[in-house]
């Protein structure tokens, strides 16, 4: 730790520069479990260096991919639990690099703090870290800015950008669908990063709301709603081993009638039965609690699906015996039809 740069002015106008370095020390301990070996450079530096590996890989694209966690934030800062919102951060970019066929190659994240409350920040990071982990990328990199006076001191945000690479050969295409494909929806771990500022409305959230347990939810509102985004990285990397994928859906804000559509050509669309989706329950607890329409529930919300994959019908089984194998619950969601909607749920 620099023992030598410290300021007493800086201090005193509400920015610790010592503490800075105090949470980069603690901190290391997490980053060290997300080195690849592509990673060329040590937490601290000016730049994260990365080298690429290009084995099997032609004609080398990046992919590039940023996000925040949004007001998920204050559901963390009135639990004070801090250590699960990094998962969130880092599934949130990750999650949008695999859509187009890339492997997440590394990470880095941007935290503002009110106060830099240095065993908090590593808190943060060591999210931050697990992320990495889970999605086989390497975290080389990232800043902690204190800002006093524009964040309250016991508050913070946080986001985070991340690079993949695809051969360009290998980019999915979505053109290549077709009426009676079949898409398959890949399980949410709960509402992940999206829709918490309705979700904060219906619950008019406080520390005593998010203690309160919830029968149909087996826990507390607050452990609920923290539950961290799934990262889908190993799942599709072994998907698109298996079989040909054709698209893929990263479901955040905007529920279904947003996400899905972007990943289908002009004149598809999926026909879903309603009773085909596997609502997971804490979406029941919101639209009841709520009285919220089910279409704007299916237009905010993942609804218990966080990713949707398109395949050729007769490889729908191998998809998601593959799917299954890397350790994520899937099912048959839909079948593409020709229509100009995007999303028909009947």
């Amino acid at each position: 730790m620099n023992t030598n740069s410290f300021s007493n002015s800086y201090k005193e106008a509400g920015v610790d520069v010592t503490a800075g370095y105090k949470a980069v020390e603690l901190m290391k301990q997490y980053v060290a479990r997300t080195m690849t070996s592509g990673v060329l450079s040590g937490i601290g530096g000016f730049g994260g260096l990365f080298e690429l590996d290009m084995t099997n890989i032609t004609k080398p694209v990046l992919v590039s991919g940023t996000d925040g966690v949004g007001t998920k934030l204050k559901i963390a800062f009135l639990m004070d639990k801090h250590d699960t919102v990094g998962i969130d951060c880092v599934a949130m970019c990750v999650n949008d690099i695999i859509c187009c066929g890339a492997k997440p190659q590394f990470f880095l994240d941007y935290i503002a703090v009110g106060k830099n409350y240095p065993e908090k920040v590593a808190q943060i990071v060591s999210g931050v870290a697990e992320g990495c982990v889970q999605s086989g990328c390497a975290l080389i990199g990232g800043e902690t800015a204190e800002m006093p006076g524009f964040y309250p001191v016991d508050e913070y945000d946080l986001a985070g950008f991340s690079v993949g690479v695809v051969d360009k050969d290998k980019i999915l295409e979505p053109k290549t669908q077709k009426a009676g494909d079949v898409m398959i929806a890949i399980k949410s771990s709960g509402v992940h990063s999206n829709g918490f500022s309705l979700v904060r409305k219906v619950f008019n959230v406080d520390k005593k709301t998010l203690s309160t347990h919830i029968d149909e939810l087996g826990t507390t509102l607050g452990e609920t709603l923290l539950t961290p985004t799934k990262i889908y990285v190993k799942a599709i990397m072994s998907l698109l081993d298996s079989v040909k994928v054709k698209a893929i859906s990263h479901i955040t804000g905007g529920g279904f009638y947003e996400n899905i559509p972007r990943s289908l050509p002009a004149g598809l669309s999926v026909k879903i039965a309603r009773s085909d989706v596997n609502v997971l329950p804490i979406f029941d607890v919101i639209a009841k609690t709520g009285n919220i329409p089910e279409r704007d529930m299916f237009n905010t919300f993942n609804m218990g699906v966080g990713m949707t994959v398109v395949v050729d019908k007769a490889d729908a089984d191998k998809a998601i015996e593959a799917i299954k194998a890397a350790g994520e619950e899937a099912y048959v969601l839909g079948e593409l039809v020709n229509a100009d909607y995007g999303v028909i749920i009947c």
